[in-house]
């Protein structure tokens, strides 16, 4: 990271009380009180469970070389800015810091409640088949030239100053292109902006994340900002193409197209399935190794074959070509040599093969939308029985515990209800809601659905019921790598807890079935 002026760094930045201060040089920024270095700007971050101005005295002390609070009245021996939302601020001064990278590139942004990081791979994917430097931040890593990075435990958009530091490393490293995933937290809190974004995808918008954002109207209104966003990006040497890719198929099209609609210069391109869109899909052929279709774009009809499985990617696919073909003009070719070569996601629709004489996979699937969408995908794959395992997160939206259980009775034969990061809630009470939901769609209880608390023993339990030609569905985790029980994260991979399942079934060797306080 260079060393920037610090009236550099607060040129532009929003919400700044006037202030007077001594000009020194900043060698980053950071709101980690933990990771504070000598000569950093620290940010006092104010969040639900913790607030960053309690450690500014101790990050003066460990070197911190200015520091950017919303208190009035601090008085420190290192210039203090105070603003008026440090969260709205961090992006801004971590995009100062590294020369605002974005301003290199072709910045597309994609969001959505489900299929963003499906969606952000398949982009990513076909700019490489045209042949151009491209790097790409989803929820699941970071992928710059060779160099791969996890991004976390949990799946989210990464801090700011995250973001930021890995759109230096494409810019330094002659990347031209660059896709990111972002999601409505990373949008709420302001973790995306200052990113510069050319072209902006949806997937759609569902059921979630109510308990944060309040209401649906408030969750569409987060997932606007990547929109609204368009308007706000500089003037770039390679042009501005400042487009709008839009689901018509989703029940969020009207919304953002009006809201697409008031934003000068801004054109809107629609894709979809189900309806006569501007990219749109025929003949398509559902196969249990992948889908087979032809996409329509002005009347020209590219062919496409891919390995991902169901609806649902049929959608994603047309986001991804809406995107590359419509949006940046890359001809069809690379679009159906860059979907193809597109195998899988960790953790979505992940095939688990310990030679068991059924079909086992892991999804994502935590939303009532994405696990009514991967049971009928699940139901097209198989004439066997349905069976999936699946729970619901504590402390987050309790009306989909309901809904979710719900889909399981309708689409799927047989459910297992079990834990997923109950964090502080306990997880009887979160079983009974779903357990309820299920009676309530005509489930029993030891006939079509079951509650097992701890995971490990519900994938026994799930693997058990399973016959020769069924299916079992492992939903809610993908490739996360832990799992919250209070305020401790324990170690958990639903793949690793799958082949330990079958290990045991099929008298061969495999992993140990991880551990959870849950277990007995």
């Amino acid at each position: 990271m260079p060393e920037q002026k610090l009236s550099c760094l607060l040129n532009g930045l929003p919400g700044v009380f006037p202030a007077e201060y001594k000009e020194t040089l900043i060698t980053g920024v950071i709101s980690d009180s933990r990771k504070v270095i000598p000569g950093c700007m620290f940010v006092a971050v104010r969040g639900s469970s913790f607030d960053g101005h309690a450690y500014i005295a101790e990050v003066v002390g460990k070197g911190a070389a200015a520091v950017v609070g919303m208190d009035a009245g601090i008085r420190l021996e290192v210039p203090y800015i105070q603003v008026s939302d440090t969260r709205q601020a961090l992006p801004s001064l971590a995009a100062a810091s590294y020369n605002h990278p974005g301003r290199n590139m072709c910045m597309i942004g994609v969001t959505g409640t489900d299929g963003k990081t499906t969606t952000t791979n398949l982009i990513y994917q076909i700019l490489k088949a045209a042949g151009l430097d491209v790097g790409m931040i989803s929820t699941v890593n970071a992928v710059i030239g060779e160099q791969v990075f996890d991004t976390g435990f949990h799946v989210t958009t990464p801090e700011a100053v995250d973001v930021q530091r890995y759109l230096a490393m494409m810019a330094e490293a002659g990347i031209s292109h660059a896709v990111l995933e972002t999601t409505s937290h990373g949008w709420a809190q302001h973790r995306v902006d200052g990113c510069e974004f050319d072209i902006a995808v949806i997937t759609n918008i569902t059921h979630e994340h109510l308990d944060e954002h309040g209401s649906l109207e408030n969750y569409r209104q987060a997932k606007a900002r990547l929109f609204q966003s368009l308007v706000a990006t500089k003037t770039k040497t390679g042009g501005n193409p400042r487009t709008a890719i839009l689901n018509r198929d989703d029940a969020s099209y009207s919304f953002l197209e009006q809201v697409c609609a008031g934003l000068p210069g801004v054109r809107i391109m629609a894709y979809g399935i189900n309806s006569d869109s501007w990219v749109s899909a025929r003949d398509v052929n559902y196969e249990k190794s992948g889908v087979k279709f032809n996409i329509t774009m002005n009347g020209e009809v590219t062919s496409i074959q891919s390995h991902l499985v169901g609806a649902y990617n049929i959608s994603n696919i047309l986001a991804a070509y809406a995107t590359t073909v419509g949006g940046l003009g890359l001809a069809p070719q690379a679009a159906q040599e860059g979907i193809a070569s597109l195998a899988g996601i960790p953790g979505r629709m992940e095939s688990i093969d310990m030679g068991q004489d059924f079909l086992a996979y892991v999804d994502f699937a935590h939303t009532p939308n994405a696990l009514r969408r991967t049971l009928e995908t699940a139901r097209m794959m198989t004439e066997g029985k349905v069976i999936t395992v699946f729970g619901a997160a504590g402390l987050r939206d309790r009306e989909k515990r309901r809904m979710m259980a719900e889909y399981a009775v309708e689409l799927a034969d047989m459910a297992v209800f079990t834990a997923e990061d109950p964090r502080s809630e306990a997880l009887a009470d979160i079983l009974h809601e779903m357990a309820r939901g299920a009676e309530s769609a005509g489930g029993v209880e030891g006939k079509t659905f079951w509650r097992v608390a701890d995971r490990g023993e519900a994938m026994r339990k799930a693997i058990g019921l399973a016959k020769p030609g069924d299916i079992v569905l492992a939903c809610g985790k993908g490739h996360e790598q832990s799992m919250c029980f209070g305020m401790i994260e324990y170690a958990w991979d639903d793949r690793v807890a799958m082949r330990a399942a079958l290990a045991e079934r099929l008298g061969v060797s495999g992993p140990e079935m991880p551990y959870l306080p849950t277990t007995e």
